[in-house]
């Protein structure tokens, strides 16, 4: 009988019946610093009603299980979305999930396994949604940004989004642009300004708000604002105990610690 983790990726379908979708954006968000994509995509795919599509599980994730509220649990896994706009050009897969994997070449072969069912799909064009570290804190955040061409460079600054010149990203933000590149599908990533100390959904709600004026799509912002105003609270608290803010980054993260569940 062949092992389940027979190869290292393995790309489970909710259904034979797979769904014919429109020019699809593909967007990811990923568990990483602060949660910034994260939680914007986990957002989208609450309010958008997103239909479930496939798990992708990978013996590179860390070897541990979800648990869920419901007191049962899962392996780590990443999972595919997907949703119809009726009344755009485009519809959209979006990809979140548990971890990323721990294995560099893992990530290689993660990122074109996603590829790879992106294109089965038609996707046109790639999305990632991250965090850009700065270690301070800020109630206002920028949004950063990155193109694999020159037309995703035009409408990053028709957005005005800051536009990054140097420096490298990792992880599954970086790997999926290189990799759709390759395949000739053109992204760009979206990354929010973050101090890296804290989950931050302030960011994830400036992240997914120009995100929204990208795609031209409307959803409704209440939870995540109530999330952000949380965020806010907590760096105003950390900043008054930091006092003159000379505490070191060991000390602000036993405050975070302490402060966050």
């Amino acid at each position: 009988m062949m092992s389940f983790f027979e190869r290292d990726i393995k790309a489970v379908y909710s259904s034979k019946k797979v769904p014919k979708l429109q020019s699809p954006i593909l967007i990811c968000g990923f568990p990483g610093s602060g949660y910034v994509g994260k939680l914007a995509i986990d957002h989208i795919i609450e309010e958008l009603k997103c239909v479930h599509l496939a798990d992708i599980y990978s013996s590179s994730f860390p070897p541990q299980v979800i648990i869920k509220n419901t007191g049962t649990v899962e392996l780590m896994k990443n999972i595919l979305y997907y949703a119809k706009d009726s009344g755009g050009k485009h519809d959209f897969l979006l990809l979140t999930g548990d971890a990323q994997p721990v294995n560099s070449k893992v990530e290689y072969l993660l990122g074109e396994e996603i590829i790879n069912m992106a294109k089965n799909f038609g996707v046109t064009q790639i999305i990632t949604l991250g965090a850009y570290i700065t270690g301070m804190f800020v109630e206002n955040p920028r949004i950063f940004g990155v193109a694999t061409d020159d037309n995703g460079l035009k409408l990053l600054n028709s957005y005005n989004v800051s536009r990054i010149d140097n420096g490298s990203i990792s992880g599954m933000n970086g790997i999926l642009l290189g990799i759709g590149k390759i395949h000739n599908i053109n992204g760009i990533s979206l990354l929010g300004e973050t101090s890296g100390y804290v989950i931050d959904a302030n960011a994830s709600k400036y992240i997914l708000k120009k995100l929204l004026s990208i795609v031209h799509l409307e959803i409704n912002m209440e939870d995540l604002d109530k999330k952000a105003k949380d965020t806010i609270m907590l760096i105003k608290s950390i900043e008054r105990r930091i006092g003159d803010k000379n505490a070191s980054g060991d000390e602000v993260q036993q405050m975070v610690q302490k402060k966050q569940p």
